[in-house]
């Protein structure tokens, strides 16, 4: 095993970025494509309207008025004729502009008599001209995209079937710990698992799967036959085990294994003992992100290396952090990043409360992380925000 080292929280976020290799892609219907990451630019495959349609519901009229009623005009059924000057035909919002047309005259205002339409005509009114949106080409959304309902809806309407898409992460999550209880009040000195129950949302919000999910006890075989069966997939996460307590064997079992230890401890407060690692298997290495046990630590420790692990996985672009003021004073120990929970309340950081390691009430109520560097940041100064998923 190469060792690894201790490294500044950017520069751990930027190694993290680097351990993963875009996933193969799959094509799947639009319907069942939200959230997920396109593996390939999607151009517009028609004009968009396609046709030169009304915006509203009215009447179509060509030449001067007063206009004779000649026909309907329905969304979905063009007419077949050319529009005589002096004549109208009633037409829906979104139905075809028939050839001959100066413009549409809304219900509202027209007086229709005998027959007859009565109102001011002008040219081009709410008349929407083919391609006003778009034409056959044009980039609709890049690849590493994130596709939300509108953009699918916005491909469907540019006739879309399907879309090609990069394959979720797979990812197996061993939880280590003798203490940990799945059910019930805590007892005896153990305590209840609150990573097991949190960590499948977090990652699904982040796009990744957990596909298998074992408990591991604090002894060194059982860890490492726990990662030894855990490496048919894309991703192992690790909770707990990480620092150098006499129950903790990620180290350990890593070294037997013959894996390299990329990152070994970060420079950050909370998260400090996380890990990055790259495990041989089968003629090829997998990455492997180990967490700290406590809570916030361990979501400190998924955010910080996990997002841009998993977003190199996805071919998504690394999102630059943006600057927010905040409104008290913080401060970081001297070569540390501090990760303060937090949220933003008309757009300035406001410190959370319960920010212990251990705790999970401040988590619980905050939407992210001022990333606080060494020294002391005033109130009214600027720091970096890190939002949870």
């Amino acid at each position: 095993m190469i060792d690894g080292q201790e490294v500044d929280w950017d520069h751990a976020r930027n190694v993290a970025a680097s351990l993963g290799q875009q996933l193969p892609h799959e094509d799947l219907p639009l319907v069942q494509a939200i959230n997920r990451v396109l593996a390939k630019d999607c151009m517009a495959l028609c004009d968009l309207p396609t046709y030169t349609t009304s915006s509203m519901d009215g009447w179509a009229v060509a030449g001067e008025g007063p206009w004779k009623i000649v026909g309907d005009v329905k969304a979905g059924a063009p007419y077949e004729k050319n529009l005589d000057k002096g004549t109208a035909v009633r037409i829906a919002t979104g139905a075809v502009i028939p050839h001959g047309t100066l413009g549409v005259v809304r219900w509202e205002v027209a007086d229709v008599r005998d027959d007859l339409v009565h109102a001011i005509a002008q040219a081009g009114a709410d008349i929407r001209p083919a391609g006003e949106e778009c034409r056959a080409g044009d980039l609709l959304a890049s690849q590493g995209t994130t596709l939300t309902p509108s953009l699918l809806g916005l491909l469907a309407a540019c006739g879309y079937d399907e879309v090609r898409v990069v394959r979720k992460p797979r990812v197996a999550l061993l939880l280590l710990g003798d203490e940990l209880l799945l059910e019930g009040l805590p007892h005896s000195g153990r305590v209840r698992d609150s990573l097991g129950p949190q960590l499948p949302g977090w990652l699904d919000r982040l796009g990744a799967d957990i596909v298998s999910t074992r408990y591991v006890t604090d002894e060194l075989s059982s860890v490492i036959d726990a990662i030894s069966q855990s490496l048919d997939y894309d991703l192992l996460i690790t909770t707990g085990g990480t620092a150098d307590g006499p129950r903790d064997h990620i180290h350990s079992a890593l070294e037997s294994m013959k894996a390299t230890l990329v990152v070994d401890r970060v420079r950050s407060r909370p998260g400090h003992p996380m890990l990055l690692a790259h495990i041989p298997h089968r003629g090829n290495v997998i990455p492997m992100l180990g967490l700290p046990g406590n809570p916030q630590s361990a979501i400190v420790g998924l955010m910080s290396l996990g997002k841009p692990l998993i977003d190199a996985l996805l071919g998504r672009t690394p999102s630059e952090l943006q600057p927010v003021t905040t409104q008290d004073e913080l401060t970081a120990p001297k070569d540390f990043t501090r990760l303060v929970l937090g949220n933003l309340v008309n757009g300035h950081f406001e410190i959370g409360e319960h920010l212990g390691s251990a705790m999970l009430r401040g988590l619980a109520a905050s939407t992210g992380f001022a990333i606080v560097k060494a020294g002391t940041t005033p109130a009214g100064g600027d720091v970096r925000w890190l939002p949870l998923p």
